[in-house]
């Protein structure tokens, strides 16, 4: 490699913490070739890993690190700046709602957005479910997190403790809602559910009331009776339109007619008395 070439790399890999990735549309952008990115390939300036994707050689090589999905995220996240989020599930777990839920090997991340084509496409041992944010809210941005982080800071944490672009907990659980039943289960919703004693019922109000999924709501609502936290009554339902005429979710199952849901028997009942206040 001649020294104009390493010279201009070294420039470029600046931007990019070591182990971090980088897509060949990034570096074309700061005057890298595809061809150049090759010739850094053999001489192992950069790894690839993928068609058009590469990565910053680190010393960390086990396997896990390898195959973390968290890397790539943030890679593209920050470094590459595109327009996604992790909601759903994947947030609720980010935010410690991990008894039930599980960010490891084959586990489900939920994005939200556009992240990269090249992303799903990685050996890393999750499955990426991509979603559109316009289906479950348009363009209204409330609710997702750390929009405003700069990587090149003075104050930015070491890479591998960079924050997520996500949803909040009270966006990522209508987000998680509208997933059932075919992606999730109303049980792990349930116990889910039990924990979110902190939610803060204003931006409930103004999600709910931003959400375009009727089902998501009727759920949110079902779920919020049966646990009745206290930030429930802060809730102003009043402004949340829940759509009109039944709506099945399950085959079998019994109708629950104050949220017009037909949903498994158990859940049917409105209020479990044991978790009052959230007890």
């Amino acid at each position: 490699m001649t020294e104009q070439k390493g010279g201009k790399l070294k420039r470029v890999l600046d931007e990019v913490p070591p182990g971090f990735v980088v897509d060949s549309r990034w570096l074309s952008r700061h005057g890298v070739a595809r061809s150049s990115a090759h010739d850094y390939d053999r001489e192992r300036w950069l790894e690839r890993i993928a068609h058009g994707v590469y990565r910053r050689p680190s010393l960390q090589t086990d396997s896990q690190a390898l195959h973390d999905w968290r890397v790539p995220i943030l890679s593209a996240q920050w470094i590459m700046h595109y327009d996604f989020h992790v909601g759903g599930m994947s947030a609720l777990a980010l935010d410690g709602h991990d008894h039930y839920l599980a960010l490891g090997r084959d586990s489900d991340v939920y994005l939200y957005g556009r992240p990269p084509t090249w992303l799903p496409k990685l050996p890393l041992d999750t499955r990426f479910r991509i979603r559109s944010r316009q289906k479950l809210f348009g363009p209204d941005p409330e609710g997702v997190e750390n929009s405003d982080f700069d990587p090149k800071g003075a104050d930015a944490p070491n890479p591998w403790n960079w924050p997520f672009k996500r949803s909040t907990l009270e966006r990522a659980t209508l987000e998680a809602l509208n997933e059932l039943p075919d992606k999730e289960s109303f049980h792990k919703i349930d116990m889910v559910f039990q924990g979110l004693t902190t939610l803060r019922p204003r931006h409930l109000t103004n999600l709910l009331m931003a959400c375009k999924s009727v089902k998501a709501k009727r759920l949110f609502f079902l779920f919020a009776d049966r646990h009745r936290h206290r930030w429930l009554a802060h809730v102003d339902r009043s402004q949340i339109d829940l759509g009109s005429g039944p709506r099945a979710l399950v085959e079998d199952g019994r109708y629950a007619a104050d949220y017009q849901l037909m949903v498994p028997e158990e859940f049917a009942t409105a209020v479990r008395q044991e978790a009052q206040d959230g007890a």
